[in-house]
């Protein structure tokens, strides 16, 4: 089989590989198409702390179930399915309060152990989860980028109530944007970037009033427009936005990280206390795939959008850079096998 691996930094090929096997309690899936994510890129620039090379990359992907392992029913073959990258050891404290996502001993599919950017990959069976044919296939390959939005949502608990504001109009804020929209019905969404083609893509999205603030200061912009967030969203990540958001929240907000940056950011104590701010951490998704699926089967949200090029997947390296380097264009960028 052909699988994309990053053999060390800066070094990608498409190799020849043995097909594998399923293990016990596995699945194989012929994959039919994977998405493009940051930390793709960040594996391949070695810029990802949890990567060890080489590795086939790849944490998004499509296919179809073609062989099963031992106390695995063979009538799973077949099936069309999502992979959910997050394998948990199921014992220990994260996995016995609902939080396989931050297990003592995660793997996650394309960092850990080998991933979807390849012809086949196998992978435990409950974690490859049947998608309705009323899903269309690129529709489907987008279910793992939604659940990054699904997970802090389920977190923040957003409701009709909140005025929302998001950083970062890139595929998770976007995701973010279209979940607290067509999902929980939020009173008002307010994104902000320095993109101007990426703030487009968010009302595209969803957005009722977008910033660009390249050249604002936001505390004084919101002032003007008499808005004080009930919840935050940070789907950029930079050590700068945490400082900001917490002075910008209504009292009683919620502020949520998608991501993580390793710089030091400084925070008042008295700033969060005072407000009684809430903050939310979150990590990959603890098992939200059926939820994201639920909501595509009943059109509460619209992959198809953030969908902006396909690729054949020998062309990887060109689909990869232009992820990278193309932000005023593109969004998510689908590879075909």
């Amino acid at each position: 089989m052909k699988s994309i691996t990053v053999q060390q930094p800066e070094k990608l090929v498409i190799e020849e590989r043995p097909v594998p096997h399923p293990q016990k309690g596995e699945v194989r899936i012929r994959v039919a198409s994977a998405g493009i994510c940051g930390s793709d890129v960040h594996i391949y620039r070695g810029h990802n702390p949890f990567a060890r090379y080489p590795r086939v990359i790849g944490h998004e992907f499509f296919g179809h179930i073609d062989a099963v392992g031992e106390d695995v029913e063979t009538s799973r073959i077949g099936e069309r399915v999502v992979g959910d990258p997050v394998v948990s050891c199921g014992h220990c404290y994260p996995c016995l309060v609902g939080r396989p996502n931050v297990c003592a001993e995660l793997q996650v599919i394309g960092v850990h152990r080998d991933g979807g950017f390849s012809e086949y990959v196998t992978l435990p069976a409950k974690n490859a989860h049947v998608v309705p044919d009323s899903i269309p296939d690129n529709e489907a390959t987008m279910v793992e980028p939604f659940t990054i939005a699904a997970n802090i949502c389920a977190q923040m608990k957003p409701g009709p109530l909140d005025t929302a504001l998001v950083y970062g109009a890139g595929p998770m804020g976007l995701t973010s944007i279209q979940a607290l929209r067509g999902v929980y019905g939020v009173k008002e969404i307010i994104v902000v970037d320095r993109i101007d083609e990426r703030l487009e893509m968010a009302k595209a999205n969803g957005a009722d009033r977008v910033i660009n603030n390249t050249n604002l200061d936001l505390k004084t912009e919101l002032e003007k427009l008499a808005i004080r967030p009930t919840l935050i969203i940070d789907a950029a990540c930079h050590p700068s936005i945490l400082p900001e958001a917490i002075g910008l929240a209504s009292p009683a907000a919620r502020i949520g990280i998608m991501g993580f940056s390793s710089e030091p950011c400084v925070l008042s104590q008295q700033a969060i206390t005072s407000k009684e701010l809430t903050i939310y951490s979150s990590r990959l998704n603890s098992n939200r795939f059926p939820l994201v699926i639920s909501w595509m089967a009943e059109r509460k949200i619209q992959p198809e959008k953030l969908i902006t090029h396909q690729y054949p997947y020998i062309q990887v390296i060109e689909a990869m850079e232009l992820f990278e380097k193309d932000q005023k264009q593109c969004c998510k960028v689908l590879l075909k096998f």
